[in-house]
């Protein structure tokens, strides 16, 4: 299984599956049909979740991750990514960020990844989101004591853009 980026025995793969499921709770309680490509702590490659979004006929394709940097305490904050700016991708991830800065996460914005499969292969609005950096200590200690709201300030962020 690919942990994703480490930090201090604290995996990537283990914040972002908790944090989509817990999305994906709130969004199905207030109404929207959430389609996951893992629920459970199994490997599939950008490419393989790029294609069951495709297969599910999802109207935005929302990818949770969290950073890493060179160096242990070098960056803070959240920041999403897609493939292009402008259009309902950008939209989805400004209303996001929003959300997340609302709650206290530093906004660090939204870049463009043209190469990100996840990115580029998907045919819906794709947005992949860095949740705080895993190797940066005041990241994961607001992530640990902000848990529920990152989580509700996410599904706020995407019941916006879909309301």
């Amino acid at each position: 299984m690919n942990p994703g980026a480490t930090y201090q025995g604290r995996q990537e793969k283990d914040d972002a599956l908790n944090l989509v499921l817990e999305v994906g709770r709130i969004l199905e309680a207030n109404g929207v049909e959430v389609y996951y490509t893992r629920t459970t702590d199994i490997y599939e490659s950008p490419y393989q979740k790029a294609m069951e979004g495709n297969q599910s006929g999802a109207d935005y394709f929302v990818s949770i991750h969290r950073n890493s940097s060179p160096y242990p305490n070098q960056y803070t904050g959240i920041e999403s990514l897609v493939y292009s700016r402008g259009g309902a991708a950008e939209r989805l991830a400004m209303n996001i960020n929003e959300q997340l800065e609302i709650i206290g996460w530093i906004n660090q914005g939204i870049q463009e990844r043209p190469n990100l499969v996840v990115l580029n292969s998907t045919t819906m609005p794709a947005v992949l989101l860095e949740i705080g950096f895993i190797n940066t200590d005041d990241d994961n200690n607001f992530l640990d004591a902000n848990f529920y709201a990152t989580a509700q300030a996410i599904a706020d962020g995407i019941l916006v853009t879909v309301g």
